[in-house]
């Protein structure tokens, strides 16, 4: 038990100690893999000398079960878990999920709906004087006042929900450094004003100099284009160079958003990434069946954070930032030989990525000292002419990787830009990405067909797709192999007619593309396209965009992205004489059942349903990480 941090006021006493410096609490179950942002704030607190204690999932109904360490010396340090609370609750159905991947056994109900605000207020009752900080990605997107989907309406800022000090947004380490660094040198937290990378509550005469101020709880609450300009305000100021305080009334005091913590250099990630993590839940969790939402990480490495991609639905940008860093070579390769020594490894490494996968530098040179650009996008509708692109690390990393004893295959599961893979005239990744990287199918995120639609979503045109798609066949016929695309597709964003979505049904149709997994647009706190869904409107522009939100047009979309269904054939035949295409009945609903569903097909068809059994039996043999990567992607929207 000595390799983890203390779960247990037993555990705590067995160490000899008497009392915690932090108690970190999690909605999460303890796992000590630097995939779970717990654990890395825990063991970064750990290195500095503090004695750490792990409350994971503590009982929501008594403040008795906050007392399990007694009185933290120093702080209580809160988050809901790897994802926002009411995602791992609830469907974009809004129906109750059934199983929750961070608890033990998968056993749902172990953390309450809106968990940094419940936890908060249960730390507070048990100890009142004791500070406390809320982080992690529940908080980091609530820190405004925003539209919350299951209930239909904004809320304030969770912050001045949930009763706490302080407020971590984004990735915390500085932030949460600096913060133990004063309170163990007796400053109190009603002064820690000034940390980059965290909110607070004051009155109007705690204002911080220089600030912007956008609308407050109670404008936002009821004026749409005031929440729209609000949202602009917001995303604007992420930039650690060149964003500004900015300052939002909530119900009584004054929410100040300091500027975002500067990323953390190289050498940084490497140290943080260098702690002795266990990358294994608790041994507690053993007889319960461990915790299943290790499976998709326990073998893979995170190699870089931030992302230029910027699209509209992604919280990305509200919490990780734009701005893209990345390991060193040889912090990606030591984590790759420790994952090696694991008992439980058997030759697959199952990603080496991030939000984008083969993101490892800036997107230009002008960023590091100007900022990232507000006003425009670094890859869409068009690449920016400052853009840099350059995959000549990234290939020299993944060939490092698969020449290590003990490994059999290096792949690639987080997302590939296709946009911007195509922008770099060295084939040499792409061409490694065939040969190696892929086993037997390749997830990619078109998301959609329709121009009004990719724009709204902030994706690059469809002839970008195509043109990836004819160009991954030719190269996957050169390497002599059989793979596949599988297209991520998404319903009803913002944006998105009924009319469009006969648009996607129809090229789904003429390209032999018969996806087996769609998602409909979830309205998550944090994103411009949550902004669209309950404004209508386009933040950037205040342009109308339109909305479907009735259950029978939402229906209607998901069933013309998989019009070959037949329990979905009304749906669509009602869809296609709404949008006045009765022309699409034949195509759509007389077209014949083929197999290889969810594939883009090669330009030989018959290829690819020839190889499709002997596809399949590989994926079952090299892995079955990908059947929790379809779960991971639907809770990350």
């Amino acid at each position: 038990m000595e390799d983890f941090l203390p779960i247990s006021g037993e555990e705590m006493r067995a160490r000899g100690w008497q009392y915690c410096d932090f108690v970190v609490v999690s909605g999460d179950a303890y796992v000590d893999h630097p995939s779970f942002g717990p654990a890395i704030i825990s063991r970064l607190l750990e290195s500095e000398g503090y004695r750490v204690g792990f409350l994971s999932q503590p009982d929501f109904t008594t403040p008795e079960s906050f007392k399990e360490f007694g009185r933290p010396r120093y702080a209580f340090l809160i988050g809901a878990g790897n994802v926002d609370s009411m995602v791992a609750h609830y469907s974009v159905a809004k129906i109750r999920r059934k199983e929750d991947e961070y608890t033990p056994g998968g056993k749902a109900g172990k953390r309450p709906d809106r968990a940094a605000t419940v936890y908060a207020r249960l730390a507070r009752q048990a100890y009142p004087e004791v500070p406390i900080v809320l982080g992690g990605l529940e908080a980091s997107l609530r820190r405004f006042a925003h539209y919350d989907y299951w209930s239909d309406s904004v809320m304030p800022s969770v912050l001045e929900d949930s009763g706490a000090d302080l407020l971590t947004f984004g990735m915390g380490e500085h932030q949460t450094g600096e913060i133990a660094k004063r309170l163990a040198a007796g400053e109190k937290i009603s002064g820690m004003t000034d940390i980059p990378g965290t909110c607070y509550l004051t009155d109007s005469f705690g204002l911080p100099a220089g600030y912007v101020e956008c609308a407050g709880f109670a404008k936002v609450s009821s004026d749409k284009v005031a929440y729209a300009k609000a949202c602009r305000i917001q995303m604007d100021q992420q930039d650690p160079l060149i964003g500004k305080p900015v300052v939002q009334k909530q119900r009584g005091r004054y929410l100040v958003q300091n500027p975002p913590s500067r990323p953390l250099y190289r050498p940084e990630l490497d140290r943080v990434y260098a702690l002795p993590f266990t990358r294994r839940w608790h041994p507690s969790y053993d007889a319960l069946g461990g915790v299943p939402g290790l499976a998709e990480v326990e073998f893979s490495i995170a190699q870089n954070r931030g992302c230029f991609g910027g699209c509209n639905f992604c919280a990305i940008t509200l919490h990780q930032g734009r701005r893209v860093t990345s390991r060193s070579a040889d912090s990606i390769l030591e984590e790759g030989k420790k994952i090696t020594r694991s008992p439980h490894f058997k030759g697959y490494i199952h990603d080496v990525g991030g939000p984008t996968a083969d993101f490892r530098l800036p997107s230009c040179r002008q960023q590091m000292t100007k900022g990232v650009c507000p006003d425009r996008k670094c890859l869409a509708p068009t690449p920016c002419p400052n853009l840099l692109v350059d995959h000549t690390e990234y290939v020299s990393i993944l060939r490092r990787l698969r020449a290590l004893p003990g490994v059999k295959k290096v792949f690639i599961r987080s997302g590939i830009r296709y946009d911007y893979l195509m922008l770099d005239k060295d084939e040499t990744f792409f061409k490694e990405l065939v040969e190696h990287h892929i086993s037997g199918q390749l997830k990619v995120a078109p998301e959609h067909c329709a121009p009004a639609t990719l724009a709204a979503m902030g994706k690059p045109r469809i002839e970008v797709f195509n043109r990836f798609v004819k160009r991954f066949y030719e190269l996957t016929k050169q390497a002599g192999k059989k793979q596949y695309l599988v297209p991520y597709l998404m319903s009803s964003h913002p944006g998105c007619t009924l009319k469009d979505a006969v648009i996607l049904a129809e090229y789904l149709a003429d390209h032999h593309m018969k996806p087996e997994q769609v998602q409909d647009f979830y309205p998550t706190p944090g994103t411009v396209s949550t902004c669209m869904f309950y404004t209508g409107l386009d933040p950037y522009t205040l342009k109308p965009v339109y909305v479907a939100k009735s259950a029978e047009e939402k229906a209607m979309q998901r069933a013309l992205l998989q019009y070959y269904e037949p329990r979905n054939r009304d749906k669509v035949r009602r869809a296609l004489e709404l949008a006045g295409r009765r022309d699409l009945m034949g195509k759509l609903l007389g077209a014949p059942q083929h197999e290889g569903r969810g594939h883009a097909a090669p330009p030989a068809r018959q290829k690819q349903a020839m190889g499709r059994q002997k596809t399949q039996r590989r994926e079952e043999k090299q892995g079955r990480w990908q059947q929790g990567a379809g779960a991971a992607r639907r809770k990350s929207r």
